[in-house]
């Protein structure tokens, strides 16, 4: 089956893409963008490997959902588009940021320019209903992320995950601990970073000293 994804991921993720579980799960999706409002926008919804090919991913965010509001997911984790005013989690990441690496809060909540760098922004569920957070979940979409961190993990060495929340430190199992660098806090929803388990993180200073310390080039946060 051919899916309208960058290159080196086509060849990585083919066998995937021949899956039944795959071919039931693009069939559902159509249903979905047909009949109802879904986000991202259907070019959009494999952004995070488009912006960074398999062979430059360095480090790798772990979301849940897209947005599920108007006019925010552009299918990068956490990320909204240019000029879109930054959700609540959004926020809690560029206030680390500035504390942790002392650096100017950010005008735009478009995370594309790490994504460039080599951050692969992956949410563990790719599509999602308007206003209704969840509403694609177990439909696939879990199953096929799960391949991806599993193929990141054996296929590759020395990439950063930053697990962030239950969710993605679940989901971050299948991580082969030996050969790659893991970062684990809580969430940065304001439910878990008002109750101390976000800020003071210092995940990003992190990443970038072991990236540094394997003669990787560090990301502009």
């Amino acid at each position: 089956m051919q899916v309208n994804i960058e290159e080196s991921w086509q060849k990585v993720l083919q066998p995937e893409f021949e899956k039944d579980y795959f071919k039931n799960l693009v069939e559902f999706v159509k249903e979905e963008y047909t009949n109802y409002t879904c986000y991202p926008k259907g070019k959009n919804i494999f952004s995070a490997f488009d912006y960074c090919p398999f062979n430059d991913v360095k480090v790798v965010i772990i979301g849940q959902d897209p947005y599920h509001g108007v006019g925010q997911a552009n299918g990068l984790c956490f990320s909204v588009y240019e000029g879109v005013a930054h959700p609540p989690s959004l926020i809690n990441i560029f206030k680390e940021i500035e504390e942790d690496l002392k650096i100017p809060y950010p005008k735009s909540g478009d995370l594309s320019r790490w994504a460039k760098q080599g951050v692969l922004l992956l949410n563990a569920t790719l599509t999602v209903r308007q206003a209704q957070a969840g509403s694609h979940q177990n439909k696939g979409w879990e199953q096929f992320t799960d391949a991806v961190i599993e193929i990141i993990s054996n296929q590759k060495e020395n990439v950063v995950f930053l697990l962030w929340g239950g969710y993605a430190k679940k989901k971050g199992a299948k991580i082969d601990k030996n050969k790659h660098h893991i970062l684990s806090s809580g969430h940065p929803s304001p439910l878990s970073a008002n109750r101390g388990y976000w800020f003071g993180n210092k995940h990003f200073s992190k990443t970038n000293d072991f990236l540094k310390s394997k003669n990787l080039t560090e990301i502009k946060w």
